[in-house]
This record gives structure tokens, C-alpha cells and sequence, in this order.
């Protein structure tokens, strides 16, 4: 397949270590992956706080960028959720932009969306000798709807240890300008989360979105009661694109 690669802004910006691993763990299944250089924002922080103005250039942009794809992928499950539940209903006064969107939207896939439904892989050639568990964020979890693909791709590489998250369907508390706005709200949930993880005994915790990683990561690191060294939060794509050859 053809693929194009969505990277998004915060993999771009602050972990491009991600967007790597989502290209060799294609590659090696011997697909073409392309990155397309004009990408941008997708606009879910404009749209999501009320710019509806503002984040339709953005949209336009995105079709523009990715429609001649025979997919696309993301390793971000909320920047997806926005071009899948959000880009239909900001183009929607506008019929030729909603039939574009339209067209493409199903054509966005969350990484393990591609792998096991697309695709139709779960062992994508892994080898990860480390215990970890697993945190569904909140748009893959409600919006996606990616039940256990992401946990089936991970029980397939070879010597990683999966341990349940207790209360692993509970928020983090990031929720994007959530965590600014509410911020005490935030971070009781964040508390939770992150004693939840310290109690799993992992040595990473692995998730789809890299800002909620961000979040857990920050409380992590302030807690007193977490083990040395770990856990270590990492988006589950970095471990699928670990090979037995990597120390």
C-alpha cells in the first residue's frame, strides 16, 4: 500500500522517535511509507476550543495534503478522532469539503487500526524483553473504539511481559486545555492514574498518544513512591518497532 504518514504536532515537535518507529514497523511489512512535507495541525486544539473559524483552514489543508493516499496513518488516537468525528461536522455547511472528507476520513487509521484491520497483522516481528502495561487514552478508548488492537499487537512480541492496568479505562486527567482549565481536577486524576501504573510493577507504561504519555510521565516523576528508573512511559509503536537486534 501507499501510505502516508500523519505524524502530528507533538510527535513532530517533541517525540519524532514515534513517527520513526511507525515507519520501520510499516517498512519491514513491506509497505511504502511517505511523509508528506506540507502537513500541519489538524486542528483539534482550534476546533476544540470553540475556533470553528479558525480550524477550517486547517481542515482544508489536511484533505489537500492527504487525499491521494490509500491511507493514512497516525500514531496519535485523538488526532484521529478528530479528522474521523470532528471533520464532518466542521465541513458539513460547506458540500464540497464535506464530500472531500468524506472520501478520506475512512481512510485515517490509528496505527493499530492500519495493522490489524487494514492490514490484518498482529506480529509485526518484535521483540521487547521488558514488562509493561497499557493505558487506552481516552479518544482511542471512546471515540475509536479500538478495544484490544493495540493489546493484541502487544501480546504478540516476543519476551514482553503484559500486565493489566488497574482501572485502565479511568482518564488521566489530561484532556488537552482540560488539564490547564481544571488543572486540580487534572491532577487528582492524574494521581490515580499514576499509582495505578506505580502498583503494576511495569517497567514502561505503553499508550497511544504521546501527550497523555507526556502527562503520566510528568506525574511519574514527581512521585516519591515510584520505583528507579520506571516506570517509563513510551508509545506502544517504539516497542512494535524494536527488533531482537536492538540492545
Amino acid at each position: 500500500m501507499r501510505i502516508a504518514l500523519f505524524v502530528t504536532c507533538v510527535n513532530d515537535l517533541v517525540y519524532p522517535a514515534t513517527g520513526r518507529a511507525v515507519v520501520r514497523v510499516l517498512e519491514r511489512l513491506g509497505h511504502t511509507v511517505e511523509f508528506p512535507a506540507a502537513q500541519s495541525c489538524c486542528g483539534q486544539m482550534h476546533a476544540n476550543s470553540g475556533y470553528r473559524a479558525e480550524a477550517l483552514p486547517l481542515v482544508r489543508h489536511f484533505v489537500d495534503t492527504f487525499a491521494g493516499y490509500d491511507a493514512v496513518v497516525a500514531p496519535s488516537g485523538s488526532c484521529v478522532a478528530m479528522v474521523r468525528e470532528s471533520y464532518p461536522r466542521l465541513a458539513g455547511p460547506d458540500p464540497h469539503l464535506a464530500a472531500v472528507v468524506a472520501d478520506l476520513a475512512p481512510r485515517v487509521h490509528e496505527l493499530s487500526e492500519l495493522l490489524v484491520d487494514v492490514l490484518g497483522v498482529t506480529d509485526v516481528g518484535a521483540a521487547f524483553p521488558h514488562r509493561v502495561t497499557y493505558h487506552p487514552t481516552c479518544h482511542g478508548l471512546r471515540i475509536l473504539r479500538l478495544r484490544d488492537r493495540p493489546l493484541r499487537l502487544l501480546r504478540a512480541v516476543r519476551g514482553l511481559e503484559l500486565v493489566e492496568l488497574p482501572g485502565a479505562e479511568e482518564c488521566c486527567g489530561f484532556g488537552g486545555t482540560f488539564a490547564v482549565k481544571n488543572a486540580d481536577v487534572s491532577a487528582a486524576m492524574l494521581a490515580d492514574k499514576c499509582g495505578a501504573v506505580r502498583d503494576t510493577g511495569a517497567a514502561y507504561v505503553a499508550a497511544a498518544d504521546n501527550s497523555c504519555l507526556a502527562h503520566i510521565g510528568g506525574g511519574l516523576s514527581r512521585r516519591t513512591d515510584a520505583p528507579p528508573g520506571g516506570p517509563r512511559p513510551i508509545h506502544y509503536a517504539e516497542i512494535l518497532a524494536h527488533t531482537e537486534e536492538q540492545p
